[in-house]
């Protein structure tokens, strides 16, 4: 399958490769052309711009920060909206606005493209290790020739159903939940510390018993250590991410007061200095708190 990847950030430079592996060929672009550089010894062709990337493709990928990233390749003059094939396919990985996805399915459906919403559940080690968990929404049959590339890329594909915005609201009220999931670790790791407990042994209790998922797994392990590096996942886009939660909950009149909580943290991480740490290190406000 000819194949255009727009994005090699944390997740698409450990994604992008597993494409290649499987034998398509791929055109990629980042705005940083170092990073496209990498892909090129294995075979890739590095594009220009992202309409050069998505001009002669099967599938367009693209893995981009927020909203704004992706509306300037897709709607900007020679984008990737002026520039993709009638019936190819826009695969949207990024983690983004259900208004945004909306706007998106109608654009390329008047253009005559296809698009699917396909965010992925996964940390950068996860997406190496090609075990991603992925959330397709869109026509099942764009969904079924997207598959080989999902199959490439992830453990499981998990279809949501034709509306494609749907997987958007998956993806945002799964991130939700592994906030809730931290900001839980963090309390109660902070009242075991002030009780003495070793919290590496509180966590070996928890995850062998109660909270066997990976979730627990792996961000207890961080919290207990309160060690959060390699950072996967940095704290302004946890912040991102919770906005678009908020803005689609008011937009479907569904109060989450647990949500607004998450969003202070997150404000009061920020404030505190840790742009760069690991949306995990939420879990410093709650040691602060209790005075650890």
């Amino acid at each position: 399958m000819k194949v255009a990847f727009l994005g090699l950030g944390n997740m698409g430079s450990a994604i992008a490769p597993h494409l290649i592996e499987a034998g398509h060929q791929l055109a990629v672009y980042n705005r940083t052309r170092s990073k496209a550089e990498q892909l090129e010894a294995a075979g890739a062709r590095i594009a220009s711009t992202p309409g050069d990337a998505a001009g002669d493709v099967d599938v367009v990928i693209t893995m981009l920060a927020d909203d704004h990233a992706l509306e300037e390749v897709v709607y900007a003059e020679g984008g990737v909206l002026d520039a993709l094939p009638r019936d190819a396919v826009h695969v949207s990985m990024s983690t983004i606005s259900v208004s945004l996805s909306r706007r998106l399915a109608d654009s390329h459906r008047e253009r005559g493209q296809r698009y699917v919403a396909a965010p992925v559940f996964g940390r950068p080690e996860a997406a190496a290790a090609a075990k991603l968990f992925v959330v397709a929404g869109g026509p099942a049959a764009d969904i079924e020739r997207c598959r080989p590339l999902f199959d490439a890329i992830g453990q499981k594909t998990f279809v949501i159903g034709d509306d494609a915005p749907s997987a958007n609201v998956v993806k945002l009220t799964g991130n939700f939940l592994i906030t809730t999931v931290i900001e839980a670790l963090a309390e109660a790791t902070a009242l075991v510390r002030k009780s003495g407990v070793n919290p590496d042994a509180f966590l070996e209790i928890l995850t062998g018993s109660l909270f066997t998922a990976p979730v627990y797994r792996t961000y207890g392990q961080m919290v207990a250590a309160d060690r959060f590096e390699p950072v996967g996942f940095r704290m302004p886009l946890g912040l991102k991410d919770n906005r678009l939660l908020l803005a689609a909950a008011e937009e479907a009149s569904v109060p989450m007061p647990m949500a607004n909580l998450v969003h202070d943290r997150f404000v009061t991480a920020l404030a505190q200095g840790m742009t760069d740490a690991d949306w995990a290190a939420i879990a410093r406000i709650s040691f602060k708190n209790a005075g650890l």
